[in-house]
C-alpha cells in the first residue's frame, strides 16, 4: 500500500512522478505513431538503467527531440548529435542517441510502406493480453511475441529493440496489461 493508500503495483514510494506514470500511462493501450516512438526511444533508452532515472528524463528527451517528432529525428546530423551529448537533460550515451536517430529513420519507412507503425506493432499484441501473475516480479522479462516483435523491427532497421525492450515497451504502450490483480489499474486498463 502506498502512503496515498492506494494499491500500487509500483510507484508506491514517494516518487509523484513514478506514481502519476503508474496511475495514468503504464498499461493503457497507444495507437499514435509518435507516442509509439517515443516509447521506442524511452525503452531504449532504459537498457541497463532503471525506468525511473529514464522518467525523470523524459521532460528533457521531449524537449530536445523535438517531442519525438519522428521527421525532426530522423533529420537530425552530427551536430545534433554532439549537442545531445552534452545535455544532461537525457541519457549522454551515444550509442542510445544514436539508435534514437536510427529508429526515427526505420519509422519513417515503416509508415510509408504500412500507414503507419501503430500496424506494425499492435499485431505483436496477441489475444491474452491480460496477466494472471499476482506480482510484479512473476511476469517475464521477455515473451514470443516480445521476441517476434523485435524480429521484425531489427530486420527493418531498428536497434536497441531486444525481446526484453520490446517487452517493456508493450506494458508501456497498453499491448498488454501487466498491473496484477490486487493492483488497482488492474481493472481500469
Amino acid at each position: 500500500m502506498s502512503p496515498d493508500d492506494i494499491n500500487r503495483c509500483f510507484g508506491s514510494d514517494d516518487d509523484p512522478l513514478m506514481c502519476q506514470y503508474h496511475d495514468r500511462e503504464w498499461g493503457v493501450p497507444v495507437h499514435d505513431d509518435r507516442h509509439l516512438f517515443e516509447l521506442i526511444c524511452l525503452e531504449g533508452a532504459q537498457a541497463g538503467l532503471s525506468w525511473r532515472t529514464v522518467l525523470h528524463r523524459r521532460g528533457g528527451y521531449r524537449l530536445l527531440f523535438h517531442n519525438f517528432d519522428i521527421s525532426r529525428v530522423a533529420a537530425f546530423d552530427e551536430d545534433d548529435i554532439e549537442r545531445l551529448l552534452l545535455d544532461e537533460r537525457i541519457i549522454r550515451n551515444r550509442a542510445k542517441v544514436n539508435s534514437a536517430i536510427r529508429n526515427a529513420r526505420a519509422t519513417l519507412a515503416i509508415i510509408e510502406e504500412f500507414g503507419s507503425l501503430d500496424k506494425i506493432l499492435w499485431q505483436f499484441a496477441g489475444p491474452d493480453r491480460v496477466t494472471t501473475a499476482t506480482v510484479l516480479d512473476d511476469l517475464p522479462a521477455e515473451t514470443d511475441g516480445s521476441a517476434a516483435m523485435s524480429k521484425a523491427l531489427k530486420a527493418r532497421g531498428f536497434n536497441f529493440v531486444g525481446p526484453t525492450i520490446c517487452y517493456a515497451l508493450m506494458q508501456s504502450a497498453g499491448m498488454v496489461n501487466d498491473h496484477p490483480p490486487s493492483c488497482f489499474r488492474h481493472s481500469q486498463v
